[in-house]
């Protein structure tokens, strides 16, 4: 498995070995070993999948502490653009993100710890897949407006379909002050 560094300590994109034959393909998307080599979480608590049609944007989400939440994640059938925004205030790298292509073809997976609100969009519709190291709380649930002038992030979608919950999520602003980011 190859991991590839962001500019974003902890975040990081995995990209297993797939296998070939005229049967189809096989590869590890997660193997225990090799995540403690890598220094990565191997405490997975709960698997979300979810479906999406192209332009769909799900996010951006996090839980608050306790509850917070490291996802593994990986497109199952399709491609998406994933945001992942650093929200830990001590981090030199508060404010920004990073934006990642996954998809079924290349079969990557990104790794994103706690301390980040998370989203994408379906450029495909597309199976999207993640595993947690928390549970889903409730109380804990909160986000981050998709299109927040601030962070700036370019979703590469004109006519986005955002859910109503998501659409009126908090600014980074509302949430964090004015730091600059």
């Amino acid at each position: 498995m190859q991991i590839r560094e962001t500019s974003i300590a902890g975040l990081v994109e995995l990209t297993p070995r797939v296998f070939h034959d005229d049967r189809g393909m096989f590869f590890e998307s997660y193997n225990e070993q090799i995540f403690k080599q890598l220094g990565l979480p191997t405490n997975f608590v709960q698997d979300n999948q979810s479906f999406s049609k192209k332009g769909v944007v799900r996010g951006l989400h996090f839980q608050k502490a306790p509850f917070s939440q490291g996802k593994l994640v990986r497109v199952i059938s399709g491609k998406v653009l994933d945001v992942a925004v650093d929200i830990r205030p001590e981090s030199p790298t508060f404010g920004k993100h990073e934006i990642f292509e996954l998809s079924s073809e290349k079969n990557n997976i990104a790794y994103v710890p706690e301390g980040f609100a998370h989203g994408f969009v379906a450029l495909e519709d597309s199976i999207f897949s993640y595993k947690c190291t928390n549970i889903y709380n409730k109380e804990s649930e909160s986000g981050i407006l998709w299109n927040d002038e601030d962070l700036a992030i370019n979703w590469g979608v004109e006519d986005a379909n955002v859910s109503d919950k998501d659409a009126i999520l908090p600014t980074f602003r509302s949430l964090f002050g004015d730091l600059k980011i």
